[in-house]
């Protein structure tokens, strides 16, 4: 593979891909966005390339662009020919990893756009703490649900794979790691086992310095 281009910023969901691409060692371009409710240049720059403003962006050798996470975990591994991170279309665990990776993406992941910057959504300003309390709420609720679902001592059971980097990411956001430690262990335990994978121990550092 050529080098892409990720556009991104250290803590938000670009982590997602950049991990990945480090996993592969697959080489690519960084391209810091800033902090996109406060930086009015990198969102301009990343919705000439992306129009919802959202990473993880990915411009590909050839131009295009891949956006959507879930897709760009599934091209990651097709492009690669490695199925360390996702099970192959004959593995017992592709169902299941299917399964969980859209319940991320298209569940808990969206409840982060909803409730960061509520005033996209809700024009009455008074409404709006109310409104990123029911979200946050009805995030924690999809947290014990995965939670649940966990084998342990990776997602899938014995199989390491794209979930737990998801799993490992989102602990870093809220409701915060006390809480994850206190009602979702199993994610816990999750992420405590990719920051200590040596492969991945500076993307981690990068994007989640620890004190």
């Amino acid at each position: 593979m050529h080098k892409l281009k990720l556009f991104g910023e250290p803590g938000w969901g670009s982590v997602l891909a950049e991990t990945q691409l480090v996993w592969y060692g697959v080489p690519f371009e960084f391209s810091r966005v800033g902090d996109l409710f406060r930086n009015g240049n990198g969102r301009q720059e990343l919705e000439a390339v992306n129009p919802l403003g959202q990473i993880p962006t990915l411009v590909l050798p050839d131009g295009s662009v891949m956006t959507e996470s879930a897709a760009i975990t599934l091209w990651l591994a097709d492009q690669a020919g490695n199925f360390d991170l996702v099970p192959r279309p004959d593995e017992a665990e592709r169902p299941r990893f299917l399964r969980w990776l859209i319940f991320i993406t298209s569940n808990i992941y969206p409840t982060y756009t909803y409730a960061d910057d509520p005033s996209r959504f809700v024009h009455d300003e008074g409404a709006r703490q109310g409104f990123a309390d029911t979200v946050h709420a009805y995030a924690r609720k999809l947290y014990t649900i995965l939670n649940a679902e966990a084998a342990g001592p990776w997602f899938l059971g014995t199989r390491l794979s794209a979930l737990d980097i998801y799993v490992c990411t989102l602990t870093h956001w809220e409701p915060g790691r006390p809480w994850f430690d206190a009602n979702a262990p199993k994610l816990a335990a999750i992420a405590d086992g990719m920051r200590a994978i040596p492969r991945l121990s500076q993307v981690w550092a990068r994007n989640f310095p620890q004190p």
